[in-house]
């Protein structure tokens, strides 16, 4: 049995690995948002950029938590340093909504981002709330309920590519001994 001390510290560990854990992952988003990002060329555009396969893998592998901290730090810091920052709160908002339904889809029923088809349902599902927290957030910047809507094509691309980056990945790495033996 644990003392009481041993849990207390057992217990400082496991929150100091979670906020490691959680800064590693927004960090990884952060990075793959900012170095590869292509401005796309059709109506408000917006971009392509590795962020959102980085967001989901970070769901599918970790969870709801972690993937909406994840999610919504790393692309809300990228919208705040890199001359976005009209963008941020509804960037925040949208992607930590985005990280956690597709984690809690992962995870949901016993399964721990194992199942590729739930993984993939997820990161669907996951698409119609961040389009609509993007559409919303863009009709109040712009006071315009129509403009908002030339955005659409380059969200759902982002999110396809997000995807196809993803569920690999995440097959890929839950093979590894790391997430076989502690996920």
């Amino acid at each position: 049995m644990q003392t009481v001390q041993q849990q207390a510290a057992t217990q400082l560990r496991t929150k100091t690995m979670d906020l490691v854990l959680t800064a590693i992952l927004s960090t990884i988003v952060l990075v793959s948002t900012v170095f590869i990002n292509i401005k796309l060329p059709i109506g408000q555009g917006g971009l392509i950029h590795l962020g959102t396969g980085a967001l989901f893998t970070a769901a599918i592998l970790f969870g709801p938590k972690k993937g909406a901290l994840a999610g919504a730090i790393g692309m809300g810091l990228f919208d705040i340093f890199g001359g976005w920052i009209i963008w941020a709160p509804t960037t925040i908002i949208a992607r930590a909504l985005q990280g956690y339904i597709v984690g809690k889809i992962a995870w949901s029923n016993g399964h721990r981002g194992e199942n590729s088809k739930l993984n993939i349902l997820a990161a669907v599902a996951s698409t119609p709330v961040m389009l609509a927290v993007y559409y919303i957030g863009q009709a109040i910047m712009y006071n315009n309920w129509a403009a908002p809507l030339a955005s659409i094509p380059g969200d759902l691309i982002q999110s396809a590519v997000g995807l196809l980056i993803a569920i690999p990945l995440c097959i890929t790495l839950k093979k590894t001994p790391f997430f076989r033996n502690r996920f």
